[in-house]
C-alpha cells in the first residue's frame, strides 16, 4: 500500500489546495482582462439612478414562509429516510411528524 498516505484527510487536503492554486494562477493567466470603468463598477438598479435608499423592504412575511418551507422540507426528509421495517422508529419519526406540524400550526396561527 504504498498510496495509501496519500489518502490521509490531510495530505489529500493540501495535495487538492495545491492543485486549486496552481489552476487558479494558469487560468487567470489566460483569462480575458476587461478594463472597468467607472459606470461598471457601481450598482445596476434596473436602469435607474440608485443613489439614495428609498425603499425599505419587509422581511416580515419572508421568514414564516421561510420558516415554514424549512420545517416541511425536514418532515418529509425524515418521512423519506425512516425504515418502516422498525416499528419502534416508525413511532418516533410518527411523534416527531406531529410535533413538527403542531410547530406549523403555531406558526401560521400568528
Amino acid at each position: 500500500m504504498q498510496g495509501a498516505q496519500l489518502l490521509i484527510p490531510p495530505v489529500a487536503f493540501i495535495i487538492v489546495l495545491l492543485v486549486v492554486i496552481f489552476l487558479n494562477r494558469f487560468f487567470s493567466i489566460l483569462s480575458f482582462k476587461n478594463k472597468q470603468s467607472e459606470e461598471s463598477k457601481e450598482s445596476y438598479a434596473c436602469g435607474e439612478d440608485f443613489q439614495e435608499h428609498m425603499i425599505q423592504p419587509d422581511y416580515g412575511q419572508f421568514f414564516p414562509f421561510a420558516f415554514f418551507f424549512t420545517i416541511l422540507h425536514v418532515i418529509v426528509l425524515v418521512v423519506a429516510t425512516v425504515p418502516i421495517e422498525n416499528m419502534q422508529i416508525f413511532a418516533m419519526a410518527l411523534i416527531y411528524i406531529i410535533g413538527a406540524v403542531l410547530g406549523l400550526v403555531t406558526l401560521l396561527k400568528r
